[in-house]
């Protein structure tokens, strides 16, 4: 079924952040805390970006200028190039109605049917029942809800209460979906089911959105372009498989070190060493990109080294709709082998990152 949408709304929307910084009182003194720190970001249309950081790192902030819900201490947030934050109270009306915003926990009404819960923004708008009927039904078929429509939130699953959320979201035919952290409370194969939803919503839309989360597994199977925040501050940003592939800042590596397949048996990482040891063994992670990713490079390694290479670690997998593959290896740390290896690396074209030694 094709997502349902007027034919006068306008599809998507561009979000940038200019230079913001939003500071709020420390709570019983005179200090501030710094939760954003002079970020600058642009969110491109009809994207799927990602905002990702642990706890604490300012995602929610951020998310909650887009909408008005906080205005910065400096700088702008702009929504089609518009300044969120010189808006009154009509105008914010106004731009929400263009936003549209699921949450976490769902923040759904008890005391309301399915329907209802989606139909509430409209009826907050002054829509007559039968039009917010003709813009609910669709919305409903959108996110398997139809046969539900009569039902209480109590009587549904937690991913029925996020489909609901979501499809509340698209009830203003909003140009921009803010997502906070809205799988969280999901289990993984809840998770991949909302997941499809918005890339659905996202294709046959063009639907620009924006996605706060702090799990790496939503940002590599929905994103396009991901930005890592930090204390505040963006460390890294690019296209989800480029920032996956090549990391360049250490918060972003260790994010990424918890995916499947990229994380060390504890064991060896507890006996990793920084430098080589006598007669002990290299390290390496081997980053396997496009067509690298489907060809028998570990045998060629092995025979190329003439030693035997153990596999500590390992996944294939698609990011952003690409082949990747992650791969950890140990090998003789003597200079022959390594000098063989750094050839073999560099003439297939392989992204290599010694991770250590060990005895």
């Amino acid at each position: 079924m094709t997502v349902p949408r007027s034919a006068s709304a306008k599809n998507d929307a561009s979000v940038a952040f200019e230079g913001v910084s939003k500071h709020f009182a420390a709570s019983g003194e005179s200090a501030t805390f710094t939760a954003l720190n002079n970020v600058s970001l642009t969110v491109s249309r009809g994207s799927i970006t990602g905002i990702i950081g642990r706890s604490g790192a300012g995602k929610s902030t951020l998310i909650r200028l887009v909408n008005g819900l906080e205005k910065p201490s400096s700088g702008k947030v702009l929504v089609d190039g518009i300044d969120v934050g010189s808006l009154d109270e009509a105008g914010l009306r106004s731009l929400r109605r263009s936003v549209g915003m699921i949450f976490q926990h769902f923040n759904l009404l008890s005391s309301r049917t399915v329907f209802d819960n989606v139909a509430l923004p409209l009826e907050i708008a002054g829509m007559d029942r039968h039009a917010i009927e003709a813009r609910v039904r669709p919305l409903l078929d959108l996110v398997g809800l139809s046969e539900k429509r009569d039902r209480y939130p109590a009587e549904l699953s937690g991913g029925q209460k996020q489909r609901i959320g979501i499809a509340r979201a698209l009830a203003t035919e909003p140009k921009l979906l803010l997502s906070d952290e809205a799988t969280s409370a999901l289990d993984p194969e809840t998770t991949q089911s909302i997941l499809e939803l918005l890339k659905r919503i996202n294709a046959e839309l063009g639907l620009t959105v924006l996605l706060i989360t702090h799990e790496m597994e939503v940002v590599k199977a929905v994103t396009t372009d991901v930005a890592v925040i930090d204390r505040g501050e963006i460390v890294e940003r690019g296209h989800t498989f480029d920032v996956f592939t090549h990391p360049r800042h250490e918060t972003t590596r260790a994010l990424l070190s918890g995916l499947p397949g990229s994380r060390l048996p504890d064991a060896v990482a507890r006996a990793l060493k920084p430098g080589p040891v006598a007669g002990g063994r290299a390290v390496v992670r081997l980053t396997f990109v496009g067509p690298t990713a489907e060809r028998p490079l570990v045998s060629q390694l092995i025979k190329s080294l003439g030693a035997d290479v153990n596999i500590i670690a390992g996944t294939i997998d698609e990011i952003a709709g690409r082949p990747y593959g992650s791969l950890v290896v140990a090998y003789g740390a003597d200079a022959e082998t390594l000098g063989k290896a750094e050839r073999f690396f560099r003439e297939n074209g392989l992204v290599t990152e010694v991770l250590g030694y060990v005895a």
